[in-house]
């Protein structure tokens, strides 16, 4: 599966610090439950890239709005 195949699959996630000094990225789902384990500096490198993406897609977003006229004023009378 690719980054950018839709899918059908649900899931809830959670993210907190566990007894030992690791952060966890907890799924779950219907049939599954993924528990990632990071040091701290290892979740540090995660979030920066998180927070890059958003940043990537915020701008892919407002391109291909501004490509397809969402978002723009209304030309003519009003």
């Amino acid at each position: 599966m690719s980054i950018n195949k839709q899918s059908d699959i649900a899931g809830d996630l959670q993210i907190g610090p566990t007894d030992h000094g690791m952060v966890r990225i907890y799924i779950v789902g219907e049939d599954f439950e993924f528990p990632f384990d990071f040091d701290p500096e290892e979740a540090e490198d995660i979030a920066e890239e998180l927070m890059a993406a958003a940043e990537q897609a915020r701008a892919i977003a407002e391109d291909q709005s501004g490509k397809s006229g969402k978002g723009q004023k209304p030309k003519g009378k009003k």
